[in-house]
């Protein structure tokens, strides 16, 4: 395929990114009077224009914070909702939310749904996937009928895993998913670093499991490889900040124009899209 014939199959394709993220400008990192940084919202836009990605779906994760205070969680969740106001029907929001707040993170999740419009829930190493205080949070997901998308990695490196101690990887994914098999789950970001083939093995026999092809990897066999293993309607395009590089590792990849039409504009995700605002 010419790089011509790419260009098209990329105009001839709703192109949806699953993992993204919005910016504020930040006072305390999640003190109220945080907004949405509106320039960065903005500059983000028009990337997508010239690539050819017509949606993002984005979340505000507090990951530097261990403890994720449910105050600050809403005040994330609110610049969240700012870009998806000034953005409607391109941008959509995934809440996030700190799952050890049992009480407040039932109660934020139902007002990002209900009343923000959301579409998802965003994770990150707060807890392990398959952590019993993940367990509510799981159960209010499938009762909203929301997907899952846990910050993951397969960690090797040990100066890493020092600092995400709980990062999840696919053995917590598996574990969460066979537990709760009516719930739709998200391993983030395959090409963000780690062991991504011991990633997708461990969430191989797990049908709930979906893999987001986003990250800075761009080994040559990774989206092949992965589409073997998982098949293309179990992997979501995502970006998460790898915007041009993201587009070209998945047009450039070894498989079928139809497995890259699929993992551009998942169907088994369309009906997510179409939630927001009711």
């Amino acid at each position: 395929m010419d790089i011509k014939e790419k260009v098209k199959l990329l105009s001839e394709t709703e192109v949806v990114s699953w993992h993204e993220h919005v910016s504020g400008i930040l006072r305390d990192r999640g003190a109220p009077g945080d907004r949405l940084n509106v320039a960065h919202c903005d500059a983000q836009m028009e990337v997508l224009d010239t690539l050819g990605i017509d949606k993002i779906v984005v979340s505000k994760p507090l990951s530097a914070d261990k403890h994720a205070s449910p105050e600050k969680c809403i005040v994330a969740n609110n610049i969240v909702y700012e870009a998806t106001k000034r953005y409607p029907g391109r941008i959509f929001g995934q809440a996030f939310v700190n799952p050890g707040f049992i009480r407040e993170t039932l109660n934020e999740l139902d007002r990002c749904v209900k009343e923000l419009g959301f579409i998802g829930v965003k994770l990150y190493h707060q807890y392990f996937m398959d952590d019993p205080a993940q367990f509510a949070m799981i159960e209010k997901c499938i009762e909203l009928d929301i997907p899952i998308l846990m910050h993951c990695a397969h960690i090797m490196d040990p100066a890493t895993r020092k600092r995400q101690p709980r990062c999840s990887d696919g053995f917590h994914m598996a574990n969460a998913a066979k537990r709760y098999p009516e719930a739709t789950f998200i391993m983030g970001h395959i090409g963000g670093g780690g062991d991504w083939k011991w990633a997708i093995k461990a969430i191989a026999d797990c049908p709930n499991v979906y893999a987001d092809i986003g990250g800075s990897v761009f080994d040559r066999p990774l989206i092949e490889e992965s589409v073997a293993l998982l098949g293309a309607d179990r992997l979501l395009f995502a970006t998460d900040g790898m915007w041009s590089s993201g587009v070209g590792k998945l047009l450039g990849a070894d498989i079928s124009d139809e497995d890259k039409k699929t993992i551009f504009s998942s169907k088994a995700f369309n009906k997510f899209l179409k939630k927001a605002g009711k």
